[in-house]
């Protein structure tokens, strides 16, 4: 699975590094996310989509913020005017069901898109025990995993207000060393076959669904215990992990 991550790169470099049309700062007076090394579910996260801006022109790469934990846009409207989210959150999408799942079919057909990261973590181990790794590019480069992301809009809300834009990463098996750490992975999408992937007029490849994309450019180290909490953000979390220091033994 994937339930935490780290992002630093800024949404406007992001965008002009991949040739993208940066919309993270469009209506929103609250800036660029700060960079995150602790990325928990509900917070709102850098998204590459790709749209048109008219019917008949040529869809464009985007960058767009969107709250990670996908909402359906059949999902009900609460006395408080916000979305049900009762239930689990939505923060993963298992590959071998997205093309079925109520909660995703629709999502999958023209909504796809990728969320890029430095890394994420994953936990080894038993329960009160477990051991934190860090999962990442050893190029130093952004890892894109697929992702799927719908809209919601409030019941009786006008048509053309701002719908709330949420997202999903898609896990796939784990491959390789990664599977000693956890039997599951995002599933990460290489820059050969982002647009293949985001194409909003083509049917999903099926094929991307079964790879392991940039399994390549992954690393994986120990790092501290710190990041068990959400409450601690920064780079020590990505950190190696000190040595244990050793038992002194009685004689």
């Amino acid at each position: 699975m994937c339930g935490r991550f780290a992002v630093t790169t800024d949404p406007a470099l992001l965008a002009e590094k991949i040739k993208a049309i940066d919309e993270t700062t469009a209506g929103s007076d609250k800036g660029s996310p700060a960079p995150n090394y602790n990325v928990a579910p509900t917070t709102t996260v850098s998204t590459v989509v790709k749209r048109h801006a008219e019917p008949d022109d040529e869809s464009t790469r985007r960058v767009r913020l969107m709250r990670w934990g996908l909402i359906p846009s059949w999902a009900k409207t609460t006395e408080g005017g916000g979305p049900d989210t009762k239930g689990p959150l939505l923060i993963n999408a298992r590959s071998d069901k997205v093309t079925t799942s109520p909660a995703f079919r629709t999502s999958i057909k023209t909504k796809r898109c990728l969320v890029p990261m430095d890394g994420w973590y994953e936990w080894r181990g038993q329960k009160g025990a477990k051991t934190p790794f860090y999962m990442y590019a050893g190029d130093g480069e952004p890892l894109f995993m697929a992702g799927l992301w719908s809209t919601w809009r409030p019941r009786d809300a006008p048509k053309d207000g701002p719908p709330l834009l949420s997202c999903t990463i898609i896990t796939t098996d784990a491959a390789a060393r990664l599977a000693d750490i956890h039997d599951r992975m995002p599933l990460t999408i290489s820059e050969p076959d982002w647009d293949r992937w985001l194409d909003p007029d083509a049917p999903v490849d099926e094929g991307l669904l079964r790879g392991h994309g940039d399994l390549d450019r992954i690393e994986i180290r120990e790092v501290s215990r710190l990041v068990n909490s959400v409450r601690n953000n920064g780079p020590e979390l990505i950190e190696p992990a000190e040595p244990e220091p050793e038992q002194a033994t009685l004689l």
